[in-house]
Formats: C-alpha cells, structure tokens, sequence
C-alpha cells in the first residue's frame, strides 16, 4: 500500500503529527509516493478558516484530512463534519493544541462516527492513530451499480412489499431514526459536487437504509441520498437488487425502462450477504440508534465496503436467530433483521436510544 502528503504543515504541531504518523506508516510497510500517482492513502493538510478540497482520481484513494483548531463547543459532530465534507476527506483528524508541542485528536469519519485520541507519549499515540486508519483505508468499496431496464411493468409502480417499504421509512423519520440527508450541495462548490457525483454517482449524503426480500434471490431496497421518509418512485427512491457480480465488484439492479435510476443504498452487499446466508430474513432496517446489550463489529469500517457486510453478516449468523438479529455498527449504528418489516418495528419500538455511543 502506498501513502502521499497533500498540502504543507503549517504549525509545529501539524509538522509533529506528520512526522509521527509517517514514521509509523513506513514501519508498518507503506511506502511513500506522491499524490498524482494515485496512492491508497493521501494525508491531506487543510485549514480550518479556509479548508482546501482534495480531488482524487479513483474511489479507492482514501483521504485523511488534518485540520488544527481550539477545542469544539458543544456537538463535535456539527462543528467537524463540515471540514470533512469541503475538504472531500474519507476522515478528518482535527488536531487540538494542548501547549506542549503536541496534540489530541478528535477523529470524525463519513458515516458520521467519532472517537477522540489522546494518548501520553508519541509512539502509543501514532499507533492507535494508525491502528484506526489503515483497517478503513484498506477496505474495499462495493459501491457501483449496474442497471438492468428489465424490471416487470408489474411492478413500475411498486408493490405491497414497497408501500411497507415506504410506510416503514415514514415511521422512523418520524422517530428521527433517519437523519435527513447531509446537505453537500450547501458546503461544496458545483466544481467539487460535479467531481463526487462523476466519482462515486451520488449527489448528496444519507443516513439509514431498509430493505424487504422480493424472493429468493431479490429484495427491495431504498436508495441512496434520498429522504428515507418520503420514498415514492421505483428506480429512484426504491430499487430492485437482484444480485452481486463478485468478479466486477458491482451491484445489479432491475429498473423501469423510463427511469432514470438513482444508485441503491452503499449497504446493499451487506444486506445482500444477510438475505443470500438466511432465507428466514425477509427484512432488514439500518438506524442510527443503539440498543443496550448488543455484540457489535470491533471495526469501523465504511458503509458500503466489503468488510463491513462481511463483519456484519457474520454477527448476524452468532445470533441466537438471525432471522431476529440485532447488530451493532461501531461508532455508527443498528442493523436489524426480521421476517417482515412489521416484526422489525413492532421489536424495536420503545427500545432504541438515540444516542450512538462513540468510542
């Protein structure tokens, strides 16, 4: 795996933490390169007045965006979220100053997680910093979509199955279980918001995501970037998924012929993992919420990589029935499976906390 810096330190502190970080990244095996040359990694310096965005040339470049400024007030997420969005970052490391030459880090990611840094002595520091960046950067993105126009006219205009689809999305906006979608357009110029769509097809961010088996091999899926309470037409706020091309990394989907499609939820290979391993699951609903008592995945890897599904299938399939199954997402969120989606929220209500714990 390769690395690249992009931007310049501009403190001592900055030029500490890329010093530290470099170091354990070349003992660790990557090597350095530049970034024109497409590296897995990029550790992008930007400022917090005016943060510099960083066009990559592949979804595979992961970036990190460093930033340094005083402690946040109140939420970390409001006031850190906007410098990962302007400056294009995967996850952004915000240094805080703590007057001896060195830092904390507040470390804030896409899927809206965060976890705080702060360790005494350099080399237990860089390596935890290390420890949480490479798994993600690492991981791999099953994001692309294939559209097939061959969807049944039957079911142009959904089914019973996509109206408790979209019932279901009514319900738990209701609950603010599904944040509305994080306006990207507001933060980024049409320059940069052309460059995310053309890379990754997206035109803006969301949270949350359900899913009701069709049969066997297919399942309705709500679609990404869109209001999760307000889903109404097939191809574009609900899809059809009807499979998972391995040797192409892609997801498959069956759309009207007179739509034009929007791209099904990132988490579509994890629900496609759990429905193919579990016949019994008719069901599945992603929440930013909590339970107590949950197992839950160990890493934070990103929504919509191959590691995330797998991690969560396979806590699905420990479940005493996963057909019934609650997991939880690190730093993140809920998947939650059932045979209907009426099970699903009659099993959920009056039990989720709203508050995600972060650690």
């Amino acid at each position: 795996m390769t690395f690249a810096r992009s931007g310049t330190p501009r403190t001592p502190v900055q030029q500490w933490f890329a010093d530290g970080l470099e170091r354990v990244m070349r003992a660790r095996g990557l090597e350095e390169t530049t970034p024109d040359r497409s590296p897995r990694v990029v550790l992008h310096f930007a400022a917090r007045e005016a943060p510099r965005p960083f066009r990559r040339k592949a979804q595979a470049v992961f970036v990190v965006s460093i930033v340094e400024g005083p402690q946040p007030q109140g939420e970390v997420l409001p006031a850190i979220y906007p410098l990962l969005v302007r400056t294009l970052g995967n996850m952004v490391i915000y240094l805080v100053p703590d007057g001896s030459g060195r830092a904390r880090a507040l470390v804030v990611t896409l899927e809206q997680g965060y976890f705080l840094i702060d360790d005494a002595d350099d080399e237990t520091f860089f390596a935890r910093v290390f420890e949480r960046l490479y798994p993600l950067a690492s991981a791999q993105l099953v994001i692309n979509n294939e559209f097939h126009p061959d969807l049944e006219p039957e079911l142009w205009d959904g089914d019973e199955l996509t109206r408790q689809l979209a019932e279901a999305g009514r319900r738990l906006d209701e609950l603010k279980l599904l944040p509305a979608a994080f306006p990207i357009e507001e933060l980024l110029p049409p320059r940069d918001l052309a460059h995310v769509k053309r890379l990754f097809g997206i035109g803006g961010l969301s949270y949350g995501n359900l899913s009701v088996r069709k049969d066997a091999r297919r399942f309705w899926m709500s679609a990404s970037g869109v209001n999760k309470g307000n889903l109404k037409t097939i191809g574009r706020d609900i899809l059809m998924v009807k499979g998972y091309e391995p040797s192409r990394n892609v997801m498959l989907l069956s759309v009207p012929p007179h739509v034009e499609p929007r791209r099904v939820s990132v988490d579509a290979i994890e629900h496609w993992m759990i429905y193919t391993a579990h016949p019994g699951v008719g069901a599945i609903i992603h929440v930013h919420a909590w339970m107590e008592g949950v197992r839950s995945t160990q890493i934070q890897y990103p929504c919509g990589t191959y590691e995330l599904a797998c991690a969560v299938a396979e806590l699905v399939a420990q479940s005493p029935d996963p057909t019934r199954a609650v997991v939880g997402l690190r730093n993140h969120g809920l998947t939650i499976t059932g045979p209907s989606i009426p099970d699903i929220l009659a099993r959920i209500e009056g039990r989720l906390l709203t508050r995600v714990p972060m650690t």
